[in-house]
């Protein structure tokens, strides 16, 4: 399916993933991929959203909210017992990360799945949740449906809409886009770009 993908739309899953990490989530939902559509090299998505009011600081701020923050490695007592002999924790934090990668410090990902029949291994679908997997599922129906050979962040975004049920979905309910209306912005808006 990812070699139906514009760049673009590339883009935006390779940014969710970045969403990810930088907020310490343990997998991509429908809210990264929202966060990621909020950038303004997203194209169409981003223009719709845009005009839609929607806001990335807001959002990011929503899903901090709603999800809550991000694990942390140690107590603020035991920080604080490290910077009392020296040992600036945030400073090492960011030399790991430099050493050995800005995912070196993610929790471990799930065990290897089982095997199936034939002892084949099933395939993970990665870190994707299996709401933002249905997202990216709908954006290839709702491509087909517009018979359209390639998918876009616009139908990524008409993916998220039509699954209605993630975070992504409340975070856009919830701050005041109707999400109809949103589908027939972003219809509109590919009309006019044919």
């Amino acid at each position: 399916m990812l070699e139906r993908f514009t760049t673009q739309a590339r883009t935006v899953v390779m940014r969710a993933r970045e969403e990810r990490r930088q907020l310490r989530h343990p997998h991509i939902g429908t809210e990264h991929l929202l966060l990621a559509m909020l950038s303004e090299d997203a194209g169409i998505a981003y223009d719709v959203l845009r005009e839609a009011g929607v806001d990335a600081a807001a959002v990011r701020a929503e899903v901090q909210r709603l999800v809550g923050p991000a694990p942390a490695m140690l107590s603020e007592e035991d920080a604080a017992a490290l910077r009392t002999i020296g040992i600036d924790l945030d400073a090492v934090l960011a030399r790991v990360e430099e050493t050995f990668g800005p995912d070196a410090l993610d929790p471990p990902p799930p065990a290897p799945p089982a095997r199936g029949l034939l002892g084949r291994r099933r395939r993970s679908a990665g870190r994707l949740t299996p709401r933002a997997r249905k997202v990216l599922e709908l954006a290839l129906r709702e491509a087909l449906r517009l018979k359209h050979n390639y998918i876009g962040t616009e139908h990524i975004l008409l993916g998220l809409i039509r699954e209605g049920e993630g975070l992504a979905a409340k975070i856009l309910f919830e701050s005041g886009v109707d999400l109809a209306d949103l589908r027939r912005a972003t219809e509109a808006r590919l009309r006019r770009a044919a």
